[in-house]
Order: C-alpha cells, then structure tokens, then sequence
C-alpha cells in the first residue's frame, strides 16, 4: 500500500491533490489541523494535514507470483490469517471510500452512515468522514458503540473544519455586505449584526440599504435604523454607494443591504457589482436559509462566487431537523461560516458559528 502526506490550506483542496496524484481509489487514514508556520515564525496560519493511501496495481511477473504462493503456503496459518484480515480490511476501507459496501460496515458505522444520510449529507462528505471512521474503527477500538462512534464523527467534522475560517465581523473592515437570495432574510440578519455591534461592542454603526426593489424591504431598515439610532442611506448607482460612503467615513462599522432576487439570474450579481464597489475594505457575507435544497445552495454560491464571499451566514436553523447542507457547503465550498440565525428577534436569535457548534448540531454530540 503506498502511503503519502498531503497539507493543503482546506479538505477540498487535499482531496483535489489525493486524486491527482493517488487516483480516485486512494482512501483517507488520518485528517488534523497543523499550524503552518511563517516568515521568522510569524504570520503563521492552519491548514489541514491528511494521510491518504492506495493499493498499488500488482506488477509481479506470474512466474513469481507462482513463486510467492508456494512460499506462502508455507507460512503459518497464524501468518495467513494476519493477512487475509489486512487484506479484507483494505478492501472495506476502499468500497467505502467509493461509496458501497454498506453491507460490510460494522453495526455502529452503518448507523452513523444512515445518520448521516438521514441529515442529508452529500455522498463525497459522506464516503469522506466514513472512510476516516471506518480507519479509526478498526486500528482504535473494533469494539466501539453506537456513541462512541458518533463522539467520533463529532470529532472529525471539527478536525476538518477548523482550517476554515469561523466567527463573526472581524472588525478588520468598514463595510460588511450581505448578499443572498430572495427569502433568506438578508436585511432581518443584517439588523441583528448592527444591534450586536452597538449594544456589546459599542461600536458607532450606520445603514446602507441598494435594495430599491421593494419599498418595503427600505422602510423595514429605516425602521430598524430608528430603533438603533443609527443613520441611513439609500443607494440607486454606484456613484450614490459612492457617496454615501464618503458621507459616513467617521463610522466604524457600515452594514451595506442588498436586494433579494432570482439567483439563478446572473444579471443579477452583475447588477450587484455595478452598484456595490467591492474592494479590500469590504466583508461579504452570503447568507443561505437551511430550509433550501443543498444542491440550490451550491448553485447560489457558484453565481455569487463572481464576487468575493468571506463567510456564510445560515439562517431558518430552527425550521429544519436536517443541517447536512451546511457542512456539505463548507467543506465542498472551503468556506467557513459567521453566523446562524434561528428566529426573527432583533438583536437576539442569532449566534456565532463555531465548528464545535457545526458537529454538534450534525451529530447531537455535546460541544467539547
């Protein structure tokens, strides 16, 4: 079996290099964070260190594979047996990590693999954290419970997204921008992102809103900036955006509301891009409801991919049982996420997504 070491900046783009250079038969034995260091030991940042293996194809000639064979017979059964389970054991780790031999799991991992279907994880996640599991199964303990095995798993989605970046605003940038589809609830978000900033961070906040398409949707806003005290500003070009920027320089923190629209209409991002100047000052943050299809979430994020998404922001999490496709978006996506909201109560109902809090709403795991 050859064996290699990857480190890579996220699981996605450790896979991408696992493929490439192991083939599409190479299983995962071993995923943790490692702390790459930088110049003079500065700068240093995480990134993800994962062992992959796979059987390489036999190149013994048959004369000595006849050889071998007859040398073999003459080991001990003991030796016979040792290989008969490396062998079967390397053959479960590979139909799992392509996605089949369900009926060769252990009991513990056929329900952690029904869990994980039942949570709707996608089939690459699924084959990903199984193959990692089914490892640990068989070199830790073949005797795991049902709970140990999950206590596992919690593990494991922490390991793999903790390369990616979590939290809230960093407060490194004047403007946070929140773009999404219709019905997401952007500007109810956004207000509970504000509230958060002046009442726990004392920071001084004020409103950009570019969506003119609903005058609800404005007057929603001018209702919340009331609330907070806070002044704002109502853009219909980019030269409006552009000066109401100037007109709010002396302001921490700038929350910049966008219209909700038909994502699958790419005019739209490209309306977006003309009317919002997206620059280094700018945090955006892609908000997605959990009571969407995960499939539609991918393809919202590869319309809004045209411009930069720093985060996730995942909002509904109290109208749905099933949060695979959040994890299915960061680790398929490499992003992390900010927030998750979980009402409509302005300032509360809103938390900062942790991995912890990510495997534990996937697995009912405890955070640790």
């Amino acid at each position: 079996m050859k064996v290699k070491k990857f480190v890579a900046s996220s699981m996605p783009e450790a896979m991408k290099m696992i493929r490439a250079e192991l083939g599409n038969d190479a299983v995962i034995l071993n995923s943790k964070v490692v702390q790459k260091k930088g110049f003079l030991g500065l700068f240093s940042r995480k990134n993800i260190e994962v062992i992959a293996a796979v059987e390489p194809k036999p190149t013994t000639p048959p004369v000595q594979k006849m050889k071998e064979k007859r040398k073999e017979r003459a080991e001990p059964l003991r030796d016979e047996q040792l290989l008969k389970e490396i062998h079967e054991l390397k053959a479960t780790i590979r139909q799992l990590s392509q996605g089949g031999g369900i009926e060769h799991y252990p009991a513990p991992l056929k329900a952690i693999d029904a869990h994980l279907i039942d949570q709707e994880i996608s089939d690459d996640v699924r084959a990903m954290f199984m193959s990692t599991l089914l490892q640990r199964w068989y070199t830790s303990s073949a005797n795991g419970s049902y709970d140990e095995v999950k206590k596992w798993l919690y593990e494991e989605i922490v390991n793999t997204l903790s390369s990616l970046s979590f939290g809230g605003i960093s407060f490194q940038k004047k403007f946070v921008n929140v773009v999404g589809p219709t019905g997401v609830g952007k500007t109810t978000t956004l207000a509970k992102m504000a509230a958060d900033c002046v009442i726990k961070h004392g920071k001084k906040v004020a409103f950009i809103t570019t969506d003119t398409y609903r005058i609800a949707a404005i007057d929603q806003l001018k209702t919340y900036a009331k609330i907070l005290n806070v002044p704002i500003e109502v853009c219909y070009n980019l030269d409006d955006f552009r000066q109401a920027k100037e007109k709010l320089t002396s302001y921490d923190i700038v929350f910049i509301d966008t219209a909700g629209r038909n994502f699958r209409n790419v005019q739209y991002v490209n309306d977006l891009k003309e009317m919002i100047d997206f620059n280094e000052e700018m945090e955006t943050f892609l908000v997605l409801s959990l009571t969407a299809k995960w499939r539609d979430m991918k393809e919202i994020y590869t319309q809004f991919s045209l411009i930069p998404i720093h985060k996730f922001i995942f909002t509904k999490i109290d109208e749905t049982s099933r949060h695979g496709a959040m994890l299915n978006m960061m680790v398929q996506c490499g992003i992390g996420t900010a927030y998750m909201t979980h009402g409509q109560n302005v300032p509360d109902d809103i938390v900062e997504a942790t991995p912890q809090l990510v495997a534990n709403m996937i697995t009912g795991v405890e955070q640790q």
